[in-house]
């Protein structure tokens, strides 16, 4: 059943700023929930953008984030997406973690210890193409935003007062738009990023992720809550309830032949081993990556800078990837509006890199570095330290939240702020 909506959001007016002049527009490469939710802000403060995007159907894609954290439904409440998403998702106000085998859960983590920091103490379940969905709606119905669906970015320059984006659309036609700033948010293989020539510094796991969606009743055999992470050194497990689904990631062999990892018998085995039922499941969906922790060197040249995934990819343990794009997104379209606006410099857009880069490295990244090595962790000393401890914390109130406060990503909005 749907909350009674927040109060309302700080954002609301930003709409009476002035619209920017017709040829002040900024481009923004892909049409993701980075891209979107950046569009939508540029757009209530005024300005003109123009999202490409290479997908001709944005809804065609396989699911894949579906948590979003308080630190951004806060966000998203303010340009008026919560209320759209609330009711397609699940409110979940615990986080489960289990020790693989185990009928009770090592600790149960109650997001209400946060009443105090955010109007929304939960996380909600709710997977990425909603967002997208709504989002897009939203944009499609904003005079200010145009939407191109079926054109790839395939370079750019930069002059002295814009950037000119070289397309393709999907019949082979090369255009040209100009704008006064491009943002990549296409994805960990950005073009914008490549062109640049910045690095992209990090590292690969040594093992992939399979990421599943499964109509099944998981709780039908445990206890499980809506967000459960299970530990084990060998077949670790998170298991997610969407509306209509289960989300489950299991560990897979990076030396196994990709098509062998997804054949259906392959599949159906793994999910035997983590809960066998003697009956088939029923999946629909399947995808396997390797996953890649990496932060661009830099998320800003000249007039283009860099977002979300374009500019650091994580492990999806603990729901970091897609939250994180969305605080780049609202956290670069105050400042870009500034400077569209001219009421700061250029420079302002150096400390967004400075803000965002600091939590990607040292929250995103290490928070889910922490992640993967406490759910894999194999040394029967260190799990049985790392068990007392997510107790001692579930338990205890102001650990609690401390803890919840980093798993949220409301301490990471806190100390990019006081980055200057």
């Amino acid at each position: 059943m749907a909350r009674l909506r927040p109060q309302a959001h700080a954002l609301e007016p930003n709409r009476q700023i002035p619209v920017a002049p017709a040829d002040n527009r900024v481009l923004v490469a892909g049409a993701g929930p980075v891209g979107l939710v950046l569009a939508l802000c540029l757009a209530r403060r005024g300005h003109r953008v123009v999202v490409v995007e290479k997908l001709v159907d944005l809804l065609d894609q396989v699911r894949r984030a579906g948590t979003i954290h308080s630190a951004t439904l806060e966000m998203l409440d303010d340009i008026g997406l919560y209320e759209r998403l609330e009711p397609r998702g699940i409110v979940a106000p615990l986080v489960h973690y289990w020790d693989r085998g185990d009928p009770e859960p090592i600790a149960v983590f109650d997001h209400g210890v946060l009443a105090g920091d955010t109007r929304f103490p939960h996380a909600l379940q709710c997977d990425r193409l909603k967002l997208v969905e709504e989002a897009l709606k939203m944009a499609s119905s904003d005079d200010l935003i145009e939407i191109r669906t079926g054109i790839e970015l395939t370079g750019f320059h930069q002059g002295p007062d814009s950037v000119t984006a070289s397309v393709e659309t999907a019949d082979g036609e090369h255009q040209e738009l100009r704008g006064t700033h491009l943002v990549g948010c296409e994805g960990a293989h950005s073009v914008v990023r490549k062109q640049l020539g910045i690095d992209f510094e990090g590292f690969a796991f040594p093992d992939r992720t399979m990421t599943l969606s499964v109509l099944f009743d998981f709780d039908s055999i445990l206890p499980y809550g809506y967000r459960n992470y299970i530990l084990d050194p060998v077949e670790w497990a998170n298991l997610f309830r969407w509306t209509d689904l289960w989300r489950v990631v299991l560990p897979a062999d990076v030396n196994a032949d990709p098509d062998a990892l997804l054949d259906d018998d392959v599949i159906e085995a793994g999910l035997q081993r983590f809960h066998p039922t003697g009956e088939p499941y029923e999946v629909v969906s399947k995808s396997l990556y390797t996953v890649h922790q990496r932060v661009a060197e830099t998320f800003r040249d000249g007039r283009v800078l860099l977002a979300g995934d374009a500019a650091h990819v994580n492990s999806p343990i603990g729901a970091m990837g897609m939250n994180s794009g969305i605080h780049d997104a609202v956290n670069l379209a105050a400042k870009l509006s500034s400077v569209l606006h001219g009421e700061a410099g250029d420079e302002v857009l150096d400390r967004y890199v400075r803000q965002r880069r600091h939590v990607a490295v040292a929250h995103v990244q290490a928070i889910t570095i922490r992640n993967k090595k406490l759910m894999a962790e194999s040394d029967p000393e260190v799990r049985r330290r790392n068990r007392d401890e997510l107790r001692r914390a579930a338990d205890d109130p102001a650990l609690a939240r401390e803890f919840l406060l980093r798993a949220s990503l409301i301490s990471s909005v806190r100390e990019a702020a006081e980055v200057l």
